[in-house]
């Protein structure tokens, strides 16, 4: 491999947020900010380029309220079957010559720039798997090198992602826990903490 790896940024941001009554967690505010900017954002500040945003629930009025210039719109239509889906449209969307894809979940506002660029740094070779680890217990972001994206699209469904995939292979473990909280935000008690 010649010159500096390519690294893109993937954001599964298309979740309609049905246990928040239907909010597009994309849409969802912190600080004043959309989640699906700060994390986009925080994708690009950790060096991924390109980065690659899959959308789906309100589409439309993510495209039309957040700003996201600067990076690819992936349209999910079938965003409803699940992450596994929508990993799947994010891998197929990115370019041939990228080496690996930082992949972050848009509803996982305590992970930021800081724990995305530890990761992004475990790339090693397009056989590279890597994934945060918050007190021994594995989430994201998540690394895949290239070699991985057919495997982990055959193998990606419902709402697992690349779990499947992952189960017994070995994967770079980077400690994010003094810099990052992995909690979802997946119900309206979830929302309490933020502004």
């Amino acid at each position: 491999m010649s010159g500096a790896p390519v690294v893109a940024g993937l954001l599964l941001a298309a979740g309609g947020g049905r246990r928040l009554g239907g909010r597009a967690k994309a849409l969802l505010r912190n600080g004043g900010v959309l989640f699906v900017e700060r994390a986009a954002d925080a994708l690009r500040a950790a060096g991924c380029a390109p980065v690659h945003v899959v959308l789906g629930a309100a589409e439309d009025e993510v495209r039309a309220r957040a700003r996201l210039d600067g990076c690819a719109l992936v349209s999910h239509p079938g965003w409803e079957s699940g992450m596994g889906s929508s990993l799947r449209a994010g891998l197929a969307s990115l370019p041939p010559e990228v080496d690996a894809a930082l992949v972050a979940l848009v509803d996982q506002p305590g992970i930021g720039e800081e724990a995305m660029a530890r990761v992004r740094g475990a790339f090693v070779s397009r056989e590279t798997l890597a994934a945060a680890v918050y007190e021994g217990r594995r989430g994201h972001p998540v690394l895949l090198g290239a070699a991985h994206f057919a495997g982990v699209a055959r193998e990606a469904r419902g709402d697992q992602g690349a779990r499947g995939y992952l189960r017994g292979r070995e994967i770079a473990l980077v400690e994010c826990g003094d810099v990052a909280t992995p909690a979802d935000i997946d119900e309206p008690g979830d929302l309490a903490g933020l502004s």
